[in-house]
């Protein structure tokens, strides 16, 4: 006796599409943007009346960039994606042009000894934000255009790298050390993702952090900031003062938080409250538990975006893919980053939480990358899933 299973018994199983957009990461992405307005109106009602302006002056102007950024958003939104991989590379092209533009004296607009900014009308542009994208969409592109060679040969992975390492130099000549960070880890997980082998992977792994971490050597002000995270109680008053204040902010906070609107470190004590240091406020008046809340609401959208990438996986949409990866890579890393500052497991850095703190520049980005996802998941949820096949019965011979 044998078992057989003939064409007769196998059934073409294809999955239709899902219509509309990934609901719980709009949840998600509204949710955090919301909770980071009303942060940011807590955190900066000091720092705006002893400016001159309104207690709700940085709340109204954070507000205004949402506003735009979901202009901005709803534009690429409606923008396909075969369209965007058209303009990936001349996207790239004007990352290059701004980043120039900015260490141009008379053009960068200087801010704290940083060149990040250039001044457009009644507009500031930080350069960093909208190259973050553009070097996403380069790498997406790349991704599918040399899928083969990137899997298989050196020269497929050192390419983008190539790229990607003079978009750094330009950062650190600024300086912005944190955006390089960024955009360099960004780009290393999209490669992994898109088939680098592991062995090359961890290899141009290890350089890529030998050499940031050299940067970060040979700058003085770097060390001091590394000097300071290592023991930032040795010179709580100076080099210190950032992290031990942050870290009180943590220890009043206990489990539930003093309340919100009730924090003490946001009194002039802890400095850039309402910006880099705002997760030290929200452990402050909202404790362990708001805390975790927020980290857990990060964790369920980065997931809510990997879904999104699986299924343009799934019906055959690489790029789709790779852009949705890449923004959740992004989101991520600065994530981390910014709450590892905050907690002193990492070094000062001067990143932003994402859609939480105070940036006008980063909250528009961070808005178009929303869009970009959002593209994506409508562009792939149209598509039904390829034809599975499932044994409809067994014959006996």
């Amino acid at each position: 006796m044998t078992q057989a299973v003939t064409q007769a018994d196998i059934k073409r199983v294809a999955t239709p599409p899902e219509i509309g957009f990934d609901f719980w990461f709009v949840i998600a992405a509204i949710t955090l943007i919301g909770f980071g307005l009303i942060m940011v109106a807590s955190a900066s009602i000091p720092i705006a009346v002893r400016n001159g302006g309104g207690e709700l002056y940085y709340f109204w102007r954070q507000l205004g960039a949402v506003g735009l950024g979901l202009c901005i958003g709803g534009a690429i939104l409606s923008t396909p994606l075969a369209v965007l991989e058209k303009l990936s590379a001349a996207a790239l092209l004007l990352g290059f042009v701004l980043l120039f533009a900015v260490l141009i004296p008379g053009i960068g607009r200087e801010v704290n000894g940083s060149m990040r900014w250039l001044t457009i009308g009644p507009l500031t542009l930080q350069a960093s934000e909208p190259v973050k994208l553009a070097v996403i969409l380069y790498i997406a592109g790349y991704l599918v255009r040399h899928r083969a060679q990137v899997q298989s040969e050196f020269i497929g992975f050192i390419k983008p790298i190539g790229v990607v390492t003079v978009v750094a130099m330009l950062l650190l000549l600024e300086p912005d050390f944190g955006a390089a960070v960024v955009l360099f880890s960004t780009t290393l997980g999209m490669l992994f993702i898109g088939g680098v082998p592991l062995r090359r992977f961890i290899a141009w792994g290890f350089v890529a952090i030998a050499a940031l971490a050299s940067l970060a050597v040979l700058a003085p002000y770097r060390m001091q900031r590394l000097m300071a995270f290592r023991d930032p109680w040795a010179d709580p008053f100076d080099k210190g003062f950032q992290l031990t204040q942050a870290l009180i902010a943590f220890g009043r906070g206990e489990w539930v938080g003093v309340g919100l609107g009730n924090s003490v470190q946001k009194l002039f004590y802890l400095p850039e409250v309402h910006t880099d240091f705002i997760f030290a406020v929200i452990a402050e008046e909202l404790g362990l538990m708001g805390s975790l809340a927020v980290i857990g609401m990060f964790v369920f959208l980065f997931f809510r975006i990997l879904r999104i990438a699986n299924y343009a996986e799934e019906v055959n949409k690489p790029f789709a893919a790779n852009i949705a990866y890449g923004v959740g890579l992004l989101i991520a890393i600065e994530a981390f980053v910014n709450i590892g500052v905050n907690m002193g497991i990492l070094p000062t850095k001067g990143l932003t939480l994402p859609l939480i703190s105070y940036g006008s520049n980063s909250m528009m980005s961070l808005c178009a990358a929303i869009g970009l996802v959002l593209r994506v998941s409508q562009e792939s949820r149209g598509t039904p899933r390829p034809p599975r096949f499932a044994p409809g019965g067994e014959t006996r011979a």
